[in-house]
């Protein structure tokens, strides 16, 4: 992609809410229920309300799951659907064999869990291999339950080592729902609480070349304004510890490689630290083991979700060797900080993926979509951009060209027209589909969920909605 193709603007923005995913009320919602679930998927759906506390964008929830194997998820009626969400733990696909089978041979050994002051083979081999496929320089592993952990021991040891609290993260991010996690995050939906956030949580726009606010038409003009702005606060906010960002946003956004290279600069000039926060992006999902590769290493690398082979639920940081500077304090001072059984379910992830070589089939594969994205733009208006890298997806809903306003109400429609046709996926910001398929996909399966998206477009745009 050149860095100075031409760009188009918009004004609409997402309503709260709308930013991590479809909103689990409304009609279309009661609609899709009242058409898709049994007798028996309603009773369990109605138990689930009654049982979890609610909450915006899971509960009540979307449907009923019986099963998920490779790249499908199987709802209680039996009905298989191509999964292009999978909350970014299906890199290897849903219940891998050979993760499993890790997995089993981990529980007959009987090691598990590991109480702290001690370690085991399988968390030190981890931590081993990640030092051997990480860019290079960094080394040093620390491990945890989730994320949200992850991005807090992140910001925590940035901290220790600049010997500064303050932060720079960007507008619309999601890195967690955990306090300190959500204080970085930009989202409304997570930052709406009673009372502060945490001190010094600063947010500087980040680089979307389609709906840049300020109308500028190359990419370059966008990154040089988000990297104007990035330094003003660095020189109106001394104290910054770090900038936390993805390096590839979530809907997703691909930055240039250029722009990255200022923003290192940045946090050279003024002693920062750069933590990206790869728990969806890594492990392969880009076309390359991590997304970084693309462009440029950071400090502090976050990881999770795929982390735990898609059994279990295992995060963690990878850290140049300089910055290890806490032998007294506890950064991560985690139940489960080397739980055997994570660690070889993680393995198995890793190796997986290197014996199937699955980054280098997401970067074909990708660029295959990617042109049949662009087809398919080509042939319906409601597709307004589309945007992505490897097996990391998505397309933009409007109505009416350039950049036009957010088609909220259609996106749901072509979601819920999909999901009766065998695929899901999760929509972002209200109308920006993505699509995160497990990178075990064939190119037959991804045509036919290509196929579905279409037809479902094609559909709404003839005006046949969702009744």
């Amino acid at each position: 992609m050149a860095e100075d193709r031409d760009i188009r603007r918009g004004e609409a923005a997402p309503r709260a809410g709308d930013e991590q995913g479809d909103v689990n009320t409304g009609m279309l919602r009661e609609r899709y229920w009242q058409r898709n679930l049994s007798p028996a998927a309603r009773e369990i759906h109605e138990r689930d309300q009654r049982f979890f506390l609610r909450q915006n964008l899971s509960t009540p929830v979307l449907n009923v799951l019986s099963r998920a194997r490779g790249i499908y998820v199987e709802d209680f009626q039996g009905r298989r659907y191509i999964d292009m969400h999978g909350n970014g733990v299906h890199n290897a696909g849903f219940n891998n064999p050979e993760v499993v089978r890790a997995v089993r041979e981990q529980l007959d050994a009987q090691l598990t869990f590991c109480p702290r002051r001690y370690t085991n083979e399988p968390a030190v081999r981890l931590a081993e291999k990640l030092a051997r496929i990480t860019p290079e320089g960094l080394e040093k592993s620390l491990f945890c339950p989730g994320g949200s952990e992850a991005i807090e021991m992140a910001i925590t040891l940035a901290r220790q080592v600049t010997g500064r609290y303050k932060t720079i993260s960007f507008w619309n991010s999601f890195h967690g729902a955990g306090f300190a996690a959500a204080s970085v995050g930009g989202e409304a939906l997570f930052r709406s609480l009673p009372g502060p956030m945490m001190p010094g949580s600063l947010h500087v726009e980040f680089p979307d070349y389609y709906r840049n606010p300020w109308g500028f038409s190359l990419q370059s003009e966008v990154d040089a304004e988000c990297l104007r702005q990035m330094e003003l606060v660095f020189q109106k906010e001394p104290g910054i510890a770090c900038v936390v960002a993805e390096p590839v946003s979530a809907v997703p956004v691909v930055p240039t490689r250029g722009y990255w290279r200022g923003v290192r600069d940045l946090c050279r000039r003024y002693g920062a630290l750069l933590i990206f926060d790869e728990i969806i992006e890594g492990f392969g999902r880009t076309g390359k083991m991590f997304a970084c590769q693309h462009s440029v290493t950071p400090d502090i690398l976050v990881l999770g979700k795929s982390l735990g082979g898609g059994l279990l639920p295992f995060a963690g940081i990878v850290a140049r060797p300089e910055h290890d500077v806490c032998p007294h304090l506890s950064v991560g001072h985690y139940t489960h900080e080397k739980n055997a059984l994570c660690a070889a379910a993680a393995l198995a992830e890793i190796e997986f993926l290197e014996n199937h070589r699955l980054p280098q089939h997401a970067a074909g594969l990708g660029q295959y979509a990617l042109s049949r994205l662009e087809e398919m733009k080509a042939r319906h208006k409601l597709i307004g951009n589309v945007t992505g890298i490897g097996l990391h997806l998505g397309l933009e809903l409007v109505k009416g060209s350039d950049a036009g306003e957010r088609a909220v109400g259609e996106a749901g429609m072509v979601m819920y027209r999909c999901m009766e046709k065998g695929l899901a996926f999760k929509i972002m910001e209200g109308n920006r589909i993505t699509l995160r398929p497990a990178l075990v996909i064939t190119k037959p399966e991804l045509e036919r969920a290509l196929h579905i998206l279409d037809e479902a477009i094609g559909e709404v745009e003839a005006g046949q909605g969702y009744a």
